[in-house]
């Protein structure tokens, strides 16, 4: 078991920082930026422990492949990537069927993106909070929502409030 101290006073020595994160991911923390800034490294941190993505460069939070690998594990690592990347449908997507809280970290493109929201709010219906104005006027996201969590009736638009579909939703599911 490699220590904390030993990668401390060895944090730019490559071979012992992999075996170290295969070990510990989050020990990625103490190496030197310009390994934080290494593929390989940061990918083997990332896969004993997604939430390292947290140390890696501002380049590697905007690394595709990166990402993904660290969303893939724990989705809420979303929170660690570049705006670019919040803003990629596809990791955002795969994301949101996993864990719809992540929505929350999306780009607003996204967050009118009913493909998108529609994965999120069956998740998590309460999201329906962070989707945008149009898509919380949209019946169908509104009733996937509210199946998964009455609660989000609340982030509905005043409209959908008072649609005939979503009350009787409501209303059936309450019994």
């Amino acid at each position: 078991m490699i220590t904390q101290e030993e990668v401390k006073q060895n944090a730019n020595n490559k071979e012992l920082l992999i075996n170290a994160v295969r070990e510990d991911g989050k020990l990625l923390e103490f190496a030197t930026e310009e390994l934080k800034d290494d593929k390989d490294l940061v990918l083997e941190a990332i896969h004993n422990y997604a939430g390292s993505l947290i140390f890696a460069s501002n380049r590697l939070k905007d690394d595709k492949e990166a990402v993904f690998e660290a969303v893939k594990k724990e989705p809420w690592t979303i929170c660690y990537a570049s705006d670019n990347l919040k803003a990629d449908r596809e990791i955002m997507l795969y994301g949101v069927k996993q864990n719809g809280q992540i929505l929350y970290y999306a780009s607003q493109e996204l967050r009118n993106d009913k493909e998108v929201v529609l994965e999120a709010v069956k998740n998590k219906g309460i999201i329906l909070k962070y989707v945008s104005r149009e898509l919380r006027n949209d019946e169908e996201v509104v009733m996937e929502a509210i199946k998964q969590d009455k609660k989000a009736i609340e982030f509905a638009t005043p409209e959908m409030q008072k649609n005939e579909k979503v009350l009787e939703l409501l209303n059936s599911s309450s019994k």
